[in-house]
């Protein structure tokens, strides 16, 4: 008997599977080239290095979004619209603004971070020693924007399988050229590895992209400037949403870097990048897919609803066993992926997992907002958040030290849930599904569970209870997925082993 009552749309339920472990699929490849990256940045530069590399980071994402006006998340929705008109000039015109403001983008925004190099190290560190660095990446500024344009074309038009081809392959050029250059110079190849990470991506982006309108589609001028007009309009907002997200991450590390140190910093670092490695190609495959089918279907509200509710299904049936997991083998991971001079990221790690479950339920429902065009809504839904985000981390970490800005991320999530649900609920009268409240009560509680045995009990019985949540959450899930699949896409000895064990 099946835990069911009604059948599911198995055709949705499908693509959304499909979609998602093609995005899934490459990701693992990068999640195995990311391992042998991370143990070499681990290894060669340590805690140090690995900070530094991720002030680097944010240092990037703020001025990509900054640059990029928002243009690369516009531009999907521009392209995912003209698509849905099935009108070919309406594709060609809004491609050739696309690759043309990026080009420009990229090379405005190359030029203001390295015009701002001096104040940013001087912000950042308290000097100018990293001056040179930064100024550095202003060419992987250019490479990002650039990139970004042409994968917003493929995106727009739903090719999963040729931004799934791109991920691996940038993955692979970055890995093999990165590393090298470590190994070489050492913490002064930080900034030029990640030049190399984000030059990594022209290529393939290019190569995919290039059947897309390969002709530039002749404009007056006044039509181009109004095709640019309206990517800028919507994109401002996108924009600002980026650089509220981005620029809280960067707060977050500065508060760890002056309460810590770079050792503080980089604990933290790795512990963001192991807490959003699984759950990552799920969230990346929503925003891929998704979000153009969600648009398509912006004005219907009973199918936004409809689509919100089983692309969250599926999102939380793929991410809860792989979070648990994460929570359960934290100490291991951590030295896995990085070495045992990591060990004190562990606690923090989990707490981040935690906020991990709680993103993955709560971001098909902001894909609502953003569908819908409510922009101020979506404005200050992104304010709120950054200011939650920053207050809690500044108030914990000062408390708890580092491990404080895992708590800060979790609290945000708590926070940040519920907010959105009232929300959505008020646009469309958004609602769970039963089977979404049921996948809720059981993977919410588990994570809750795991997270409480490893705080009151010794290390091995709280990896026993760990495991044995892996275990019944895992073929939960998979008894779960099997059913919403249609019969003939699942072997029948797999669909008869599953309904014996139920």
């Amino acid at each position: 008997m099946t835990l069911r009552m009604t059948p599911p749309s198995s055709q949705t339920y499908t693509q959304i599977l499909k979609s998602t472990m093609l995005m899934g699929g490459s990701s693992l490849v990068n999640v195995a080239l990311s391992i042998i990256r991370n143990k070499a940045m681990a290894v060669l530069l340590g805690p140090e290095g690995v900070g530094l590399m991720g002030l680097y980071g944010s240092i990037l994402d703020i001025a990509q979004a900054i640059a990029g006006l928002g243009v690369g998340s516009s531009g999907v929705r521009q392209i995912a619209e003209a698509a849905g008109t099935d009108d070919a000039e309406m594709i060609a015109r809004s491609a050739t603004v696309l690759r043309r403001i990026s080009m420009v983008l990229g090379l405005f925004g190359a030029l203001l971070l390295a015009a701002l190099a001096f104040p940013v190290s001087n912000f950042t560190f308290g000097g100018y020693q990293h001056a040179g660095g930064i100024a550095l990446l202003s060419l992987a500024i250019f490479f990002r924007l650039v990139s970004a344009g042409q994968t917003a074309l493929i995106q727009g038009l739903r090719g999963i399988a040729d931004l799934a081809r791109i991920n691996v392959l940038a993955g692979l050029i970055g890995t093999a050229v990165s590393i090298p250059l470590i190994y070489l110079f050492g913490l002064q190849a930080i900034a030029p590895s990640l030049v190399v990470i984000a030059a990594a991506s022209i290529l393939p982006t290019w190569w995919y992209s290039r059947r897309i309108c390969p002709h530039p589609s002749p404009m007056p001028t006044r039509q181009f400037g109004r095709e640019v007009s309206a990517l800028l309009r919507l994109g401002f907002v996108f924009m600002a949403s980026g650089l509220l997200t981005f620029g809280a991450a960067y707060a977050i590390r500065l508060i760890v870097l002056k309460e810590g140190g770079v050792m503080a910093a980089g604990l933290y670092q790795a512990a963001w990048g192991l807490g959003g490695l699984y759950a990552g190609f799920i969230l990346q495959a929503m925003g891929t897919d998704f979000y153009p089918r969600l648009t398509a279907a912006a004005d219907n509200n009973a199918e936004c609803n409809r689509l919100v509710n089983e692309q969250a299904e599926i999102s939380m049936l793929l991410a809860g066993p792989g979070l648990l997991a994460t929570l359960t083998l934290a100490p291991l991971m951590m030295s896995l992926f990085y070495s045992a001079e990591f060990q004190g990221a562990v606690d923090l790690l989990r707490w981040i997992c935690l906020g991990m479950m709680l993103r993955i339920i709560s971001w098909p429902m902001g894909f609502i907002v953003v569908a819908k065009r409510t922009q101020a809504i979506f404005f200050w839904t992104e304010v709120a958040a950054a200011v939650v985000h920053v207050g809690l981390a500044w108030l914990f970490v000062s408390l708890l030290g580092t491990q404080g800005a895992g708590m800060a991320f979790f609290g945000l999530y708590v926070w940040h849930s519920m907010l959105i649900y009232v929300i959505v609920r008020k646009l469309t009268g958004f609602r769970w599904s039963a089977a979404n409240r049921r996948h809720g009560l059981l993977f919410l509680p588990a994570s809750g569970l795991v997270f409480l045995m490893f705080s009151i009990l010794p290390l091995w019985p709280a990896t026993a209870i760990g495991f044995v949540a892996v275990a019944l959450c895992g073929l939960y899930s998979l008894r779960m997925l099997i059913d919403l699949l249609p019969p003939e896409s699942v072997p029948a000895t797999i669909r008869g082993w599953i309904t014996k064990s139920a």
